[in-house]
């Protein structure tokens, strides 16, 4: 009969050893702790101590070579070394004064620090699978187009200008621009993004998507290595092992105040036996109980669990922390400084009114605009045409276009000379003036922060077009988010006019509007509001306001995808082009400041506790080590939290 129960096999067995030796030795000495104990409670003393003597080896192995590592090259004490002279120090007491319970205690002592080291290892461990979830995102091979043949090719051969095919289904193995076909794009590994984007001729799609129902055809426009998720596992490597300024600080702390323990508890040897007249064996059990209890273990694991979480968390949702102290501040920020375009607004032109002159109709209008604007690369040409298109309105044949910088653009259609542009431009050849309404409703368009554009045919006014960039929907529930958050004040900073910036501020919601400004303006903002409030977030594109991003407490790249600028520039970068996402980064970091500051909380209390259990409450040392060990792995635990909600990768 086949047996349907699974087991293990070596392979997997060898994989848990590789993943987690520090689990595998705390195991161990556990058995052989107990072992040992229930040896010298049988009366057999010699295999008993043996049976511990091997517990303290393997229990106490990686202590001991961090520590000694720590004594030789650093010439510095810290915590492991102290575990393991108060292990000691207990085995050696015990064969001393032949009390082997002692013996017994030390032992203890190791498996719990054991077990402590080993939970912190799960935990650090499940950190870098979420973190190295991304390093899965990329396909080894590649199907490359050549002379209209398909053959596959290890990635690494790629070069700039290959075609490759990408079918439905497929992890795109590399950044290119859709030359063939279209597609919705499953964004989510790179972004955090649920829903599909459309990508179709001319679009830019990243490695690590996955590709919808259509078959693409991709031209590579950057090696592969440069690839934006390649970009990405760097950085977040670089966040991984980089220290925030306050581990930086505990660290030092803990060199020096484990010097101060140790002195200390050199101190309640000598002492006591002298000016208390208490016995040797009390003082020196006192002591090494002193040592074990008042080492910072707990306080040493306060914040490095919580912010590595966090990160793990953070590029699961598509927001990249540069590292430790990105995600530190950024829990701190009291406000923020919006760039406008591109950030609060679309950063796309969009046609928003159409006004007519009696004898005409919108929809004419719209046609005659397209039809010259068509031949035009600016933005408000570009947002005309795609007007007309979106209303299925043909072109008209146009001849003899001529532009005019900063005014407008001419051309003639059946015979007819048209000018768009400027009211200056347009209505130097009328033949007769627009009327006041036209006028009056212009001013009025105008007063909005729109921009009008005035349409002529053969001198005759045809009517107004108005064009805005157009704010994001979410724009003004995220401010009202951020002020429960704990913001106390938002600012937009644009080189937008005075109007156009005031119409986008108050629709936004923000506090305050900066208009008018230049790129070392923005920095001069910036650097007010850090006087005023201390922390301050700016929210850039990463490009344009690349000295403003440096200048502020956090600089935050928007909807930055693919930018090499906003990557190097910015210190965190939200991948997706959703607002939503800064206040699910402001959430994280606000999350996890709070549960550091609960850390270190729990780590003082439990130190002052059991310092004066020890002396006041006759304190053992297996009670000591597990009160001690039991803070320590709280706080690692709770550190873990942040990893609780971390969304699981999509497969393709």
């Amino acid at each position: 009969m086949t047996n349907l129960v699974s087991r293990p096999g070596p392979k997997r067995v060898q994989g848990w050893i590789r993943d987690y030796p520090e689990a595998i030795a705390a195991l161990l000495c556990a058995v052989l702790t107990l072992s040992g104990w229930l040896a010298l409670n049988g009366n057999w003393l010699g295999g008993g101590i043996w049976i511990l003597i091997a517990a303290y080896v393997i229990g106490g192995y990686e202590s001991t070579r961090e520590g000694l590592t720590t004594l030789w090259c650093e010439r510095e004490l810290d915590v492991d070394l102290l575990m393991i002279v108060a292990a000691l120090g207990a085995a050696t007491l015990g064969l001393w004064q032949q009390e082997y319970y002692l013996l017994v205690d030390g032992a203890v002592l190791i498996l719990i620090f054991a077990i402590s080291g080993a939970l912190e290892g799960i935990a650090m461990h499940r950190t870098e699978r979420n973190i190295r979830g991304l390093m899965q995102l990329t396909s080894d091979t590649a199907r490359r187009l050549q002379s209209g043949q398909e053959e596959s090719i290890a990635v690494q051969q790629l070069r700039v200008g290959d075609r490759i095919l990408i079918k439905p289904g497929e992890l795109i193995p590399a950044d290119g621009i859709v030359k063939e076909g279209d597609s919705a794009i499953n964004q989510a590994p790179i972004t955090g993004e649920s829903i599909p984007v459309e990508k179709t001729l001319g679009d830019e799609v990243f490695a690590g998507t996955i590709n919808g129902s259509g078959a693409l055809v991709l031209e590579l426009h950057e090696p592969p290595e440069s690839n934006l998720i390649q970009r990405v596992i760097r950085l977040v490597e670089t966040a991984k092992t980089t220290q925030p300024p306050s581990q930086q600080f505990l660290e030092r702390f803990e060199r020096s105040y484990a010097k101060v323990v140790v002195i200390a508890a050199l101190l309640l040897v000598i002492l006591p036996p002298l000016l208390l007249s208490w016995d040797w064996e009390t003082t020196i059990y006192r002591a090494l109980v002193f040592l074990v209890v008042a080492s910072p273990c707990a306080l040493m694991a306060a914040i490095m669990p919580a912010l590595l979480s966090g990160i793990a968390q953070g590029a699961r949702q598509g927001i990249l922390f540069k590292d430790g102290a990105q995600l530190e501040m950024i829990g701190k920020v009291k406000a923020i400084a919006f760039d406008k375009t591109g950030t609060l607004t679309t950063g796309k032109l969009q046609v928003c009114d159409i006004i007519p002159a009696d004898g005409t109709t919108p929809e004419l209008i719209l046609q005659t605009a397209a039809s010259l604007e068509a031949y035009s690369e600016h933005p408000i040409a570009q947002a005309i045409v795609n007007a007309a298109q979106r209303q299925s309105l043909p072109l008209l044949s146009v001849a003899n276009v001529q532009a005019k910088a900063g005014l407008g653009i001419t051309g003639i259609s059946e015979k007819k000379t048209i000018k768009i542009g400027k009211r200056s431009f347009v209505e130097a050849n009328l033949t007769s003036s627009a009327d006041n309404n036209l006028m009056q409703t212009s001013s009025w368009i105008e007063s909005e922060g729109k921009t009008v554009i005035w349409v002529s045919q053969q001198n005759q006014l045809m009517g107004l077009l108005a064009v805005a960039d157009q704010i994001r929907p979410e724009s003004s529930h995220l401010v009202s988010v951020l002020k429960r958050l704990g913001i106390k004040t938002t600012v937009m900073l644009t080189g937008d006019n005075a109007a156009t910036a005031q119409t986008i501020g108050q629709a936004a919601g923000v506090d305050r509007v900066y208009s008018d400004l230049l790129p070392e303006d923005k920095v001069d903002v910036i650097h007010k509001l850090q006087q005023q409030y201390q922390t301050v977030a700016m929210v850039g594109d990463g490009i344009n306001d690349a000295p403003a991003l440096a200048q502020a407490s956090v600089g935050i790249a928007m909807g930055a995808t693919g930018s090499d600028i906003a990557l190097e520039t910015a210190d965190v970068v939200l991948m997706a082009d959703r607002l939503e996402k800064l206040e699910q980064a402001i959430q994280i970091g606000g999350k996890s400041q709070r549960i550091i500051k609960q850390n270190i909380a729990i780590a003082l209390t439990s130190v002052s506790v059991l310092i004066v259990a020890n002396f006041f409450g006759d304190l053992t040392l297996p009670a000591g080590v597990l009160g001690h060990e039991g803070s320590t792995l709280l706080v690692t635990l709770n550190g873990m939290r942040l990893l609780k909600n971390s969304q699981a990768l999509p497969k393709p």
